[in-house]
């Protein structure tokens, strides 16, 4: 970036740790005030400033396009995930065969299932 001869290298915000100074250094260079700006200015403002690659995430995941297409996958991967538990608990014997049993309990019982053939493989 140019310096103008009469700008001094105390202007220079982006040196400054401090974020009152940066923010200050912004304003005065009209990039970041309270009054609307003129859209020339202002694009030419955020043009000087690359987003970082996290903005470009946020900013790409707060679409609505981006936010129902995460929503789908969510939604077949839950779905998926249910199925699978469906059939793990089709193989598991229970009195009564029809009860209700959560994802842990299914597990549980999985487990102790396999180890009941083992044992009866080992006798």
């Amino acid at each position: 970036m140019m310096l103008s001869p009469d700008q001094a290298e105390a202007d220079l915000s982006w040196t400054q740790s401090d974020p009152e100074t940066m923010l200050n250094g912004l304003k005065s260079a009209g990039c970041a005030s309270d009054e609307p700006a003129e859209g020339e200015e202002r694009a030419k403002c955020k043009a000087e400033q690359p987003l970082s690659r996290e903005e470009k995430r946020r900013r790409r995941r707060a679409t609505a396009k981006y936010r129902s297409a995460h929503a789908t996958r969510e939604r077949i991967r839950v779905e998926a995930f249910n199925v699978a538990f469906a059939e793990l608990r089709k193989l598991l014997p229970t009195l009564p065969p029809d009860k209700k049993l959560s994802k842990i309990e299914i597990l549980r019982l999985a487990i102790c299932y396999i180890s009941y053939l083992n044992h009866v493989l080992d006798v």
